[in-house]
């Protein structure tokens, strides 16, 4: 059949194997009627999974959008979640009824930030971890004066945190536990860019004003909201807010009414299109609607690793991924140059440097999927934009430290080696640091069960990474000494000594990644 071969190779991409084979073999009425329905529910998943902004720039009528960048203005919040590691070790033990219990919980915090984010009008960019960055548009808030969009984020920022007291006191095997929050909310002007390859893209904001924000989310205190000396002078000379300074940023009481805070709320959350009604149902007719499915699809899935895109295909009829604790080998990149060096003062530099992101992201994609690993987005730092990357968390690899070794190791070489872009006349200095740890992770679809939502991984391991990471210096990769041990002396690792890290109990022994024993 003709328009079956056409579209066979996007249908090889899109359809759970045995579909795929069911359709080929027996291209009837109810198995195309199968195919169509598959797809349909894939691209519900799939717009869940994506940024309100993201889902709406990409067309109806298919096509993927070559690598872009917009300047924005409006006012970012971060959060980040604090008493998740004692909660993860607690569950971890119980195995996969822990898993279970705590993906309800983490799940039902995500439910409620979420629904008052949308509430707000905000548009929530991605999970980053137990974290959130949520962007809300100066555009979008024109009526409510000049600062009306941070007003409404500083308002969804202390409602925020009124409802962390739902989390206050949670009953476990290890005894009361407790989840708390800090959220940092900063204005400006930053770029979202459209980056990567046709199969592998991603949407990422770059910029100084990103960073400031979290930096801002990080010098603040569980329980507040903090915001940048920026925000407030945005408020201007007589804010409607209780402030105070809290070093060179300010912390804002909450000692609104009800009502205040009511006075706040829109109604500017995603809305989902109608589904389609079929009404020719004929072998011709359900072709043409699976065509046109997939020229939508299309567009939405090359925004999401291959593998985890598979994982979803495979559990659309189910609509969920069970919860699980694998042990994994998890990294974090920082390109250091490049996501800051964007700047509203030189517009004129701002294509050469996404472009320079763009192909850096694109080549280090591929040389993890080429190692078995995902990467699996690009997500922020307090020192700047980083890259997540893991091995083994969908399937067991006892490979996996040194298959994200030989990947860091090549990605360095990468970095070192590529086309330097130019700022204000000048080549752009670029370099990287890297962080590697082993150990076990919590893999799990966290957000709305049925609402805005991505498979991320979550956990100490995940932390020490970033924070192994943050150690590192140009060009180095520190491992910590469980990664040493999973390499078992494949790779040559020199000691830098003990050091403290954030979140332990006492100073680690930390060492840097050197390279293969021949």
């Amino acid at each position: 059949m003709a328009d079956l071969e056409r579209i066979e190779r996007s249908l090889r991409a899109l359809l759970p194997a045995d579909l795929y084979a069911a359709v080929w073999v027996d291209p009837s009425p109810k198995t195309l009627m199968q195919v169509f329905d598959h797809l349909r529910t894939l691209q519900h998943i799939l717009t869940d999974y994506m940024p309100r902004d993201l889902g709406q720039q990409i067309s109806p009528s298919g096509g993927c959008p070559n690598v872009s960048h917009r300047w924005h203005q409006g006012s970012l919040m971060f959060t980040d979640l604090a008493g998740f590691t004692p909660l993860f070790a607690a569950s971890a033990a119980a195995g996969k009824a822990g898993a279970e219990t705590l993906l309800a919980l983490i799940n039902d915090y995500f439910a409620q930030m979420v629904d008052l984010v949308s509430k707000a009008g905000g548009n929530l960019l991605e999970f980053t971890g137990d974290a959130l960055l949520v962007q809300f548009h100066h555009e979008a808030y024109q009526s409510e004066g000049g600062n009306g969009e941070i007003m409404q984020a500083i308002y969804a920022g202390l409602r925020m945190q009124r409802a962390m007291a739902n989390f206050a006191n949670i009953d476990t095997d290890q005894g009361p536990l407790s989840l708390k929050m800090r959220l940092g909310i900063h204005p400006g002007a930053f770029v979202a860019a459209d980056i990567g390859t046709p199969s592998r893209r991603a949407y990422v904001l770059l910029g100084q004003t990103v960073l400031a924000a979290k930096q801002t989310e990080g010098a603040g205190t569980v329980g507040q909201v903090c915001l940048s000396q920026a925000g407030l002078t945005s408020l201007g000379s007589a804010p409607p807010l209780h402030v105070e300074a809290h070093g060179d940023h300010w912390l804002i009481t909450d000692d609104l009414s009800d009502q205040a805070l009511g006075e706040y709320d829109l109604t500017l959350s995603r809305r989902r299109g109608r589904n389609a009604m079929l009404f020719d149902r004929s072998v011709p007719g359900l072709l043409r609607e699976i065509e046109t499915s997939l020229r939508s699809l299309e567009p939405l899935a090359s925004y999401l690793p291959p593998a985890i895109l598979q994982l979803l295909i495979n559990t659309a009829d189910t609509r969920r991924i069970p919860p699980a604790f694998p042990t994994a080998a998890v990294a974090f990149v920082n390109l250091i140059g490049l996501p800051e060096a964007v700047d509203i003062d030189y517009p004129d530099d701002t294509t050469a440097i996404v472009t320079c992101f763009s192909n850096a992201f694109a080549q280090i994609n591929g040389l993890v999927e080429r190692q078995g690993g995902i990467l699996q987005k690009v997500t922020y730092h307090s020192i700047g934009s980083e890259l997540l990357i893991h091995f083994g968390v969908l399937q067991p690899d006892a490979e996996a430290p040194a298959r994200a070794a030989a990947a860091l190791l090549a990605i360095r070489d990468l970095v070192e080696h590529l086309p330097t872009p130019v700022r204000q006349g000048q080549p752009l200095p670029l370099t990287c640091r890297m962080g590697l740890t082993y150990g076990p992770v919590f893999a799990a679809e966290i957000g709305e069960p049925r609402g805005r939502r991505e498979f991320n991984v979550l956990g100490d391991t995940v932390n020490t990474a970033s924070r192994l990471m943050g150690y590192a210096t140009s060009s180095q990769i520190v491992v910590d000494a469980a990664t040493v041990q999973a390499l078992a002396n494949e790779y040559r690792c020199q000691p830098l000594g003990p050091v403290a890290l954030k979140g332990k109990g006492k100073p680690q022994p930390l060492y840097s990644l050197e390279e293969k024993h021949s």
